[in-house]
């Protein structure tokens, strides 16, 4: 059926009167008119970017960096004290690797061998 549609003499006589590009003049000027409108929303957007969110961003890294250094000299005046719950590191074998779990940190986690 398809090849049938290709070749009708209804499509041939579209394709001869040039219905299909009777309309490029007004496309190619709703194009323009789309591409004016854009390009002054993307400036407005780029002025946004440049103005406001890389200053933003410097700001709130700057302030992240300030509250982490006081944190760490907190830390160090006031170092954290482990207690011992019977809930935590509670093993009822060993891991083939070792007593610790895979995600051990011995700057964070209290080992489970020093029980």
């Amino acid at each position: 059926m398809s090849a049938r549609l290709f070749s009708s003499p209804i499509l041939a006589a579209v394709k001869r009167s040039g219905v299909r590009f009777q309309s490029t003049a007004g496309f190619n000027a709703e194009r323009d008119a789309v591409k004016h409108h854009a390009e002054s929303a993307a400036n407005t957007w780029k002025k946004i970017s440049i103005f406001v969110c890389i200053p933003a961003l410097l700001a709130s890294g700057i302030n992240a960096y300030n509250l982490y250094s006081h944190h760490v000299e907190h830390q160090k005046e006031h170092p954290h004290e482990w207690v011992g719950y019977d809930y935590m590191n509670t093993r009822n074998k060993e891991f083939f690797w070792g007593k610790e779990s895979l995600f051990f940190n011995p700057n964070v986690n209290h080992s489970a061998a020093d029980e």
